[in-house]
């Protein structure tokens, strides 16, 4: 529907937004943005209150992976943008669909140093380097045609970033005509000659071995019927836990940093990479290159071939591609079944192990679990059981503390029938434990795991193993269950094993969040 033209470019878009599909927004109004919030109380986006930009982006980021619809948010020129960076970068890093639309300074007076609030020499120059799309309107058209840019990517392209932003000047003028949603473009399909070649190399292989990325979240049912036809073990990336059921007896789980792993990729005469860049966070090592007998297929042709070799590169949508290889697959005989050298787990692993097993054992297998840069998280990434897409949310490219805690608030706003949980560490959690505030106010019932060890246990452990006197790892830290209850929330901190699944059972079904907190004495308790 045509907005009315005596709308303002700030209202019209509002209704642009919901035009495209938007139902919540993410952010904190503030004097150069209010005129984007003049018209959101009459239209049918509900808009959540965040404690630190920060938290807007870490919420808008946990919204997109856990539903698969484009998070968005509202900031402030300068620093709102600022603060909102490092979720940016996150987003960028580990391929979500977040829009940033910010303020800016006037057209007429932009930059010019004159000490006006909130300059920056270069905005959308920051926000150029944590984004796939940084754009500047300059008219109410340029406002229209960005917002169809970012969804028209958002529908089409690797999921990534995008950044509006919109001049205080331009924000007031009136808006004018055509300020409805346009038709977006699908994903790239293959062709049917790189599907016959794919299929041709897998039919012939004799140690077939498939990696599921988190590009593959959407095709781990095609992927399975590849599998079990080769009897090819699936290996996944931390991204793509979940893709197909960590039980299946084909699935190795994320496994991509062990060495044995990258004898299997040397050993391979067809690898089948799904919607995965091989990072260096995915090997945790960067002298892991694949030169041959690879078959890549992804939606981002930068990185078919960086820097890894793909004999066959499929440009197309992951389960579009793997639904058209399935049917032609040949049966081999008998059922296939991988197993892994799981290696000896040393004292902290096991430790973590048997409280990783409390946790996984206590959740529904359907919890969205957000999880941060803590030692809990890393073991998990390897020995967590996922058997659902889009439930393990970890910060793995970026790499960035106080992601879990406001990434659980978005996932669960966006997945209000999920049980949603967070697990971080001491440390992490007061990056962003301002946003308990938020959970609180919208009575999320979300299972917040703290894992306090009183240290930055991981760069402790590091400087030991490097032969660094340790230091600047301790901490002081602030009495959790006090901090909880100051916020309203409920606080639990289990002497032992079986206190702990009481109260993760407690926690699900509360009416509002309760933060329980883990400790190494909890476990010889």
């Amino acid at each position: 529907m045509t907005q009315r033209a005596e709308l303002s470019t700030g209202e019209a878009l509002a209704g642009l937004l919901e035009a495209y599909g938007v139902e919540t927004v993410f952010g904190i109004p503030g004097v150069h943005n209010v005129e984007m919030y003049r018209a959101l109380p009459r239209s049918g986006i509900r808009h959540i209150l965040a404690r630190h930009e920060q938290g807007a982006g870490f919420m808008a980021d946990g919204y997109a992976r856990a539903t698969g619809r484009p998070g968005v948010c509202f900031t402030i020129t300068g620093p709102g943008l600022t603060n909102i960076l490092t979720p940016l970068g996150q987003a960028w890093s580990d391929s979500s669909n977040v829009l940033v639309i910010s303020s800016a300074l006037d057209i007429r007076d932009s930059a010019q140093g004159r000490g006006r609030l909130h300059e920056m020499i270069d905005q959308r120059g920051a926000a150029s380097a944590v984004t796939s799309l940084a754009m500047r309107a300059y008219t109410p058209k340029d406002v229209r045609d960005g917002v169809a840019r970012a969804f028209a990517n958002f529908a089409s392209a690797r999921p990534r970033p995008a950044y509006l932003e919109i001049p205080l000047d331009l924000l007031r003028e009136p808006a004018g005509e055509g300020w409805e949603a346009r038709g977006l473009p699908g994903r790239p399909s293959p062709s049917a000659a790189e599907i016959n070649r794919a299929v041709a190399r897998l039919n012939a292989a004799r140690r077939p071995l498939i990696i599921l990325g988190g590009g593959a979240l959407a095709a781990g049912a095609a992927a399975v019927t590849i599998a079990e036809r080769l009897n090819a073990p699936i290996v996944t990336t931390t991204a793509g836990k979940g893709a197909v059921p960590a039980g299946h007896p084909l699935c190795l789980g994320y496994v991509m940093g062990r060495e044995a792993l990258w004898e299997m990729l040397r050993q391979s005469d067809a690898i089948l990479c799904v919607g995965s860049e091989l990072s260096e966070t995915d090997f945790w090592n960067d002298d892991v290159i694949i030169t041959r007998n690879l078959i890549r297929i992804d939606i981002d042709p930068s990185v078919m071939s960086r820097p890894h070799t793909a004999d066959i590169a499929i440009l197309g949508d992951a389960r579009e591609t793997l639904e058209a290889i399935a049917p032609a697959i040949l049966a081999r005989p008998g059922t296939g079944s991988a197993s892994f050298a799981a290696g000896d787990a040393d004292p902290l692993r096991a430790m973590l192990a048997r409280v990783l097993g409390v946790i996984r054992e206590a959740l529904p297998l359907d919890t969205v679990i957000c999880s941060d840069m803590t030692q809990i998280a890393y073991a998990a990434n390897e020995i967590f059981p996922v058997s659902v897409p889009r439930t393990w949310l970890h910060p793995v490219g970026f790499g960035t503390l106080g992601f879990a805690l406001p990434a659980a608030i978005g996932a669960r706003l966006g997945r209000p029938d999920t049980p949603v949980a967070v697990m971080i560490g001491d440390y992490g959690l007061q990056y962003t434990l301002n946003e308990l505030g938020t959970a609180v106010e919208h009575q999320l019932p979300l299972v917040i795991l703290l894992w306090n060890n009183d240290a930055l246990g991981q760069i402790r452990d590091d400087m030991v193993m490097k032969g660094i006197q340790p230091n600047a790892v301790t901490l002081r830290n602030p009495d959790f269950q006090l901090l909880a209850r100051a916020y309203g929330l409920r606080a639990e901190r289990p002497e032992n094993l079986r206190a702990l699944a009481a109260a993760i059972r407690a926690a699900l079904a509360a009416d509002g969040p309760t933060l329980i907190e883990m400790t190494p004495r909890m476990v010889n308790g």
